[in-house]
């Protein structure tokens, strides 16, 4: 007995042995290390705590705190720069434009007033001229003249004579012209010291039986007004000293230099009003280099120079940085870590694919946040469902994770390449090619423009070609038909209908028929989806029954960054769909920041600060201040700002810093320009001036486009995106 149980208990396990499978032996549970399950552990525990500090911060978010504007800092230093900006502006408008009144215009309170204090360099107080007769004479070289004209002279007939006298006192030439300016050529005379009298004669002609046409009708006249004004002239010929540069003609040059011992005359309110804009412009145009030399060579004071660069660098830094601080400064517990991102990320996506009935391939999926974007690569698989093709999958996923982004305040534009992979990937959604429409070479196909789908003029013959499967779908035709044709501001270009015994999934694509439609069409698309809908579902109800509705409706026209509910989106021209897009920012200051002018610039300013970060962390305020200060390119206000803020330096340091440093940085090149500009005179190189102007120009042109363009390089750089579809053309053996 005992034998035949152990024989029965082999005979047993035999037969458990020969029905094992052949491809299940050998395949037991592997066992899993302690070290394994701690990671394990680590990871989950990892998660929940990501995502409870995700959910804290939209608590924070989303909760308000019933501050009203004005309440913090950075709010009332905005104030002030609106205030004084458009005081500012107002000033310069009106002296400009006489606005204020003849007597403001002509006025010279202004510089005589400055050159009375320590602001003003000159030795000598200027004179005020506004209301005195006064000749003023000065050389152009370039023409070898000797140019005069007198200001503020009585009512009458102006003459003006001017004598001509080597260093002897003998007569070298003289003239006389019925005018109040005039000029005479030295080019002939040798090199020497000479003297110029001029004397201006003014004659009253209203007693006369005669007009007064020629000086030779005053010879028997007296004149009611007499002014009398004398000056020492130098003739130099020399050879130019610089003349070794290829640029700088090397014959031998004549130049004059008058000596005039009298201080400089004031500037009146209006011209300084006009020279205000000049120096603006320049400045905007060419930097603040450009500025100084350009009002140094033509003799603005010193002081105002450094008021107009001063004013402008202090409106745009108090303007710009309250506003760059208030859409990018984040309090340190409200901070997104690169863990938090990629959860939110990844939690948003899985969101956005479940009610897009997408099958997201995560072995492939990709997410890399770098200092300039964030990157993300999204295989996904169709399902009956789905109805879209791949521009609108990541048109709806990425509009989905902007509006979080916006709501976490994070504004680093963000790529996104969605790929439709596995046995649906070659369905064509928008021309319904893969879903069961037949018959497409009937069709007129609409070879340009978003999405071109199908214009179907005759819509009984479109419909009899929409794959007529069933009842549904016959009825889903006479809908669809009815309310576009009750419709006069939109067209019908294509629809797909799928139908079968779970679902019926209907694709509409249309277009606005009025004019400038991208301008003037307000109608959103989830309106019409929703007429849509509630249509097919009181029309349809006992004939649907347990079959579930979906229903996708796209405008043709629409624009990629309004599906996407992008602030703003950035493109490169060699790939016109790689697309960066921005979330969208809130508030007027927010919108104002992602227009193109101001989102073009701030985004360059932003990638500068990134370059220049090191630095700013090392030294921190004071290579703040330093930086500012240097007259290198990009180190103006706006740039040290943003590097306030990458270097996450308070609100009130960054402010003193840049405010300091831009001081210091006008009040030197303001109060150096005139010294430059001296020296250029003296060796002859006045022709370097305009150079030098249109050389800061060009090089500050220069230097934007190719911050601009490496930032556009670096921004859609190919690494990632070329792995990513390496590895889906390896699963999946599909290629582009």
């Amino acid at each position: 007995m005992a034998d035949l149980d152990g024989d029965v208990e082999t005979d047993e396990s035999s037969l458990e042995e020969e029905s094992i499978p052949a491809d299940e032996v050998g395949e037991e549970e592997p066992d899993i290390t302690e070290e394994e399950k701690s990671a394990v552990g680590e990871q989950e525990e990892k998660k929940d705590r990501i995502s409870k500090e995700l959910a804290a911060i939209r608590k924070r978010r989303t909760s308000t705190d019933g501050r009203r504007f004005p309440a913090a800092t950075e709010d009332y230093v905005l104030l002030m720069g609106l205030g004084y900006g458009g005081l500012y502006l107002l000033l310069l408008l009106g002296l400009s434009s006489g606005a204020f009144g003849d007597e403001m215009s002509k006025s010279t309170w202004f510089d005589s007033s400055m050159s009375e204090t320590f602001f003003d360099i000159s030795e000598e107080v200027c004179e005020d001229r506004s209301k005195t007769p006064w000749v003023h004479v000065y050389v152009d070289n370039n023409a070898l003249d000797v140019k005069m004209r007198a200001y503020n002279l009585p009512d009458g007939v102006p003459m003006t004579e001017w004598v001509l006298s080597d260093a002897d006192g003998v007569e070298v030439s003289n003239g006389s012209v019925l005018k109040e300016y005039t000029f005479f050529n030295f080019g002939a005379e040798s090199a020497g010291e000479y003297k110029i009298n001029i004397e201006i004669r003014v004659y009253n002609d209203s007693g006369l039986d005669y007009k007064i046409a020629s000086v030779d009708n005053t010879t028997n006249l007296t004149p009611e007004f007499t002014l009398p004004d004398s000056l020492d002239l130098t003739i130099a010929s020399e050879e130019n000293t610089m003349a070794f540069l290829p640029w700088v003609d090397a014959e031998v040059k004549k130049a004059g230099e008058l000596v005039d011992d009298g201080p400089r005359p004031c500037w009146n309110a209006q011209d300084l009003g006009n020279w205000g804009w000049v120096l603006m412009g320049a400045e905007l145009g060419g930097g603040r280099e450009t500025a100084m030399l350009t009002g140094g060579a033509a003799g603005v004071p010193a002081w105002y120079m450094a008021f107009v660069s001063l004013s402008l660098s202090a409106i745009s830094l108090l303007i710009l940085y309250p506003i760059m601080y208030k859409v990018y400064h984040r309090d340190s517990d409200d901070m997104l870590s690169h863990d938090h991102i990629e959860r939110l990320t990844r939690d948003t996506i899985r969101t956005s694919a479940e009610e897009l009935e997408l099958v997201i391939d995560w072995d492939l999926f990709g997410f890399k946040e770098r200092d300039l974007s964030i990157d993300i690569m999204v295989p996904y698989e169709n399902t009956s469902a789905t109805m879209l093709p791949s521009a609108d999958v990541r048109a709806e996923i990425l509009h989905k994770l902007l509006e979080e982004f916006t709501l976490f305040s994070v504004f680093k534009p963000v790529q996104m390449t969605a790929r439709a992979v596995g046995a649906t990937a070659s369905i064509d959604f928008d021309t319904g090619i893969g879903v069961g429409v037949d018959d497409m070479g009937e069709r007129d196909v609409v070879e340009s423009g978003q999405g071109a789908g199908h214009v179907v003029s005759d819509y009984s013959t479109f419909f009899r070609d929409l794959h007529i499967l069933s009842r549904v779908e016959d009825d889903v035709r006479d809908i669809l038909n009815d309310y576009f044709m009750s419709r006069s501001d939109v067209e019908l270009l294509m629809a797909t209908v799928v139908s079968d015994e779970e679902r019926l999934s209907v694709s509409v694509i249309y277009k606005p028929t009025m004019k400038l439609a991208i301008l003037r069409f307000k109608t959103k698309a989830d309106l019409i989806e929703d007429e849509l809908k509630a249509e097919l579902n009181d029309n349809l109800a006992e004939i649907l029954g347990e079959r579930k509705l979906y229903i996708r409706t796209r405008n043709n026209l629409e624009k990629f960054s309004k599906k996407a509910g992008a602030g703003r989106v950035e493109r490169t021209s060699s790939d016109p769909d790689r697309i960066a897009a921005v979330a969208r920012q809130g508030g007027i200051a927010g919108r104002m920041l992602q227009t193109k002018l101001f989102g073009d610039i701030l985004s360059t300013v932003e990638y500068t600060a990134n370059e220049k970060r090191d630095f700013i962390n090392r030294w921190g305020f004071w290579g703040l201040i330093v930086f500012v200060w240097i007259p290198f390119m990009a180190s103006g206000v706006l740039v040290g700002a943003m590097l306030g803020l990458l270097s996450r330096m308070k609100f009130i340091r960054v402010l003193l810093a840049c405010l300091f440093g831009g001081t210091v940085a006008s009040i030197t090149w303001a109060y150096t320009a005139e010294g430059i500009v001296t020296i250029m005179h003296k060796y002859k190189l006045e022709l370097m001036i305009p150079i030098a102007i249109i050389a800061f120009v060009g090089m500050a042109v220069l230097h934007m486009r190719s911050t601009k363009a490496r930032r556009q390089a670096e921004l859609f750089e190919d690494e990632m995106f070329n792995v990513f579809h390496e590895n889906i053309e390896e699963k999946y053996g599909i290629t582009d």
